[in-house]
């Protein structure tokens, strides 16, 4: 067992794993930039070190810096929680060659599926259905215009590399598809240093579902069930919930099964997901591997019971998984509310400064996962994320229900919050009903309809 570890990251995910730290009885090292110098992690930390100015670049994003960090605080291992450097495999590997052990993936697994071209063959090969699309990667705009006509419109051109929702765009004609594709290399250059770009069928309006999967080092692998993340604005999501209410049991059984032989072909160990698009006649389509943690892995612990950053210490460390696939039990649903520091009437602008009273909600049922206090000046460099509010209940109504009483008990003065927005959402028949799709918030609420995607970052 590991006997100290240093958090790289920052925020309620830094918090969250100090917190099971603890438990385990495992020290901890918090890192931070000059900007989070008040946050409420490192009041939590067994020690705290800065790591750089605001920017993440120069702080969060800062590998030498980090491990300086860590060689400095004679810690055992990194864990990275999401986004910054979580799926970054050259971080995974310097961590290897400074003998100090990543809590995640292999580098070897991580540039395997971080590469989505590569995880959709994989994908294929182990006969799991994926989205229509380009047989590999596309390398001029002439080929691009060929699948694209090939496919049909609407199609999305991805980048290879990386995340956080950059080098993907959106074609429905000719002209935005050659426009799309160049400026999606570009962009995806700037980011990762990689113009690698490929084309998909664009599934419009479908339900974002996807299953939490767990193993180790020893060939044991599982799936925790599926979480359903199809509320989302500009494909960044704000309500999650475990089990889906739209897909039928056998789907759900299917699914589960695809997940696995998806991340056996990886050889994949330690926590990620695996996401798929669901459409109308819930036939559903492999779109990536998210090779970490997750904003929504909470949802997943509530229905199981299971600590997943407990499990994905554990796994680090050498230790078997303790169960078998039908050994893991579901019980109830939950359902997870992003509370953001932004604007929904000015298209969720983000709203940074401080935050003048924090008050979160308890009572039976509710968890609150949060960095956010009284007092609390939120940053601008970084996620408006400011929490995490759950409710685990018996059935989805009650689970609603008991929701949006802990919405109108969160009292947030100060910054502008998506409370209100949520509180709509929750109470909109189409969601009371399980009748809603990835286009819902843009349809009823006036969200400006995405151009690119975006995903889970800090």
């Amino acid at each position: 067992m590991f006997r100290r570890i240093l958090v790289a990251n920052r925020g309620e995910i830094a918090q969250r794993i100090i917190r099971t730290c603890r438990e385990m009885g495992i020290e901890t090292v918090a890192v931070y930039s000059q900007a989070d110098a008040d946050a409420l992690y490192l009041r939590q930390a067994d020690e705290t070190i800065c790591i750089g100015a605001a920017p993440g670049s120069k702080s969060y994003l800062n590998i030498p810096a980090i491990i300086s960090a860590a060689e400095i605080a004679d810690v055992d291992a990194i864990h990275p929680g999401y986004g910054f450097l979580s799926e970054n495999a050259h971080f995974a590997e310097v961590c290897n060659s400074c003998n100090i052990h990543f809590i995640g993936p292999d580098p070897k697994t991580i540039d395997a599926v971080g590469n989505k071209a590569n995880a959709r063959s994989m994908a294929m090969s182990a006969d799991v259905p994926v989205v229509p699309g380009s047989d590999g990667p596309v390398e001029d705009e002439q080929t691009a215009l060929k699948v694209a006509q090939r496919l049909g419109y609407p199609v999305i051109i991805k980048a290879a590399s990386g995340g956080g929702g950059r080098g993907m765009r959106i074609a429905r004609n000719d002209p935005s598809l050659v426009s799309g594709f160049h400026a999606a290399r570009t962009e995806a250059e700037a980011a990762f240093g990689d113009s690698t770009v490929y084309v998909e069928k664009f599934v419009e309006n479908p339900r974002h579902v996807e299953v939490q999967i767990l193993g180790d080092r020893h060939g044991n692998l599982i799936h925790l069930g599926e979480r359903d993340c199809t509320i989302q604005r500009r494909h960044q999501k704000l309500v999650e919930e475990s089990p889906s209410s739209s897909i039928t049991q056998e789907t759900r059984v299917a699914m589960g099964a695809a997940a696995v032989r998806v991340a056996k072909a990886a050889g994949y160990h330690n926590a990620g997901t695996v996401e798929f698009l669901v459409d109308r006649k819930n036939d559903f389509y492999f779109i990536e591997v998210n090779a970490r943690i997750q904003v929504e892995h909470s949802v997943t612990e509530l229905v199981t019971g299971i600590d997943l950053i407990r499990q994905q210490i554990l796994v680090a460390s050498g230790e078997r998984l303790p169960w078998t696939q039908e050994q893991v039990q579901f019980r109830g649903v939950a359902i997870e509310c992003r509370i953001n520091a932004e604007d929904p009437d000015k298209d969720f602008q983000p709203c940074p400064g401080v935050i003048e009273m924090f008050v979160p909600p308890g009572g039976p049922g509710v968890r609150v996962d949060s960095h956010g206090y009284s007092g609390y000046r939120i940053p601008p460099n970084y996620d408006s994320m400011i929490g995490k509010l759950m409710a685990h209940r018996a059935t989805r109504e009650q689970a609603i229900r008991t929701m949006l009483r802990a919405l109108d008990e969160f009292v947030i003065i100060g910054p502008k919050t998506t409370i209100p927005l949520l509180r709509k959402i929750l109470n909109h028949p189409d969601f009371r009903n399980g009748d809603h799709d990835t286009g819902f918030v843009e349809r009823y609420f006036g969200a400006r309809p995405p151009t690119t995607i975006a995903r889970d970052s800090q």
